[in-house]
């Protein structure tokens, strides 16, 4: 664990006033109860407010419909654990025992918890205007590119692929659940069969799971 908070800080490009509070951000509920949850409560309503509003702003042909499927692209969390990624928040997460074991620090849900939570602790320590800011550097690149993005699911995408070489649909299978009933873990296997290829993913939910599959047997499939 990286504990130069500073370093962290340029990397959002935001320098807290209450440092304890991107502390609490960072910290996951495995280590206690001074933990990320609240934050993130508030964190996931900030940053639907503020993407909402800018798809408003930038695309005034679009309708209800298509804005809404933008909003869910941006916000869900596969990419705010890549949004995560990219600043390295990781290497900063204050982990319990358990979840440090078994690599809690790259697991795509801790990693968009953590990221909501931050967007709440910005929040907190200045104002929504700040929050705003940063939230849109962060975003710049998907927001700009927005329209060249396909808003099928990766599971529609990946059948739709397959259907048209005619191979046969592929198979989603759970190999293991584990964690407690309200925390759990999925992890599941994406086999298709024609092209001898079996991909596993995490995921919160089962479909979390299968969709993060299918995009990781998608992107294999476009390498070869």
């Amino acid at each position: 664990m990286n504990t130069n908070l500073t370093s962290l800080c340029n990397k959002l490009g935001y320098t807290f006033n209450e440092l304890s509070l991107l502390t609490t951000a960072l910290s996951h509920r495995s280590v206690g109860k001074n933990n990320n949850e609240r934050l993130e409560f508030l964190g996931d309503s900030v940053i639907g407010y503020v993407m909402a509003e800018e798809l408003y702003q930038r695309f005034d042909d679009e309708d209800e419909g298509n804005l809404s499927r933008y909003r869910s692209l941006l916000v869900k969390g596969d990419t705010l654990a890549s949004i995560a990624r990219q600043i390295g928040v990781g290497q900063y997460l204050k982990l319990g025992g358990g979840e440090l074991k078994s690599g809690g620090f790259r697991r795509a849900s801790i990693l968009a918890d953590a990221m909501e939570a931050i967007i709440g602790a910005i929040t907190l320590d200045s104002d929504i205007e700040h929050a705003r800011r940063c939230i849109l550097s962060w975003y710049k690149e998907r927001l700009d590119n927005i329209k060249t993005l396909d808003l099928k699911d990766p599971k529609t995408r990946l059948q739709e692929q397959l259907q048209a070489k005619k191979f046969e649909l592929p198979q989603y299978n759970v190999i293991s659940v584990n964690g407690k009933e309200h925390a759990q873990i999925f992890q599941v296997d994406c086999h298709v069969k024609e092209l001898g290829l079996s991909i596993t993913a995490e995921g919160s939910s089962r479909r979390s799971a299968e969709q993060k599959s299918a995009e990781l047997m998608l992107e294999k499939i476009q390498s070869q």
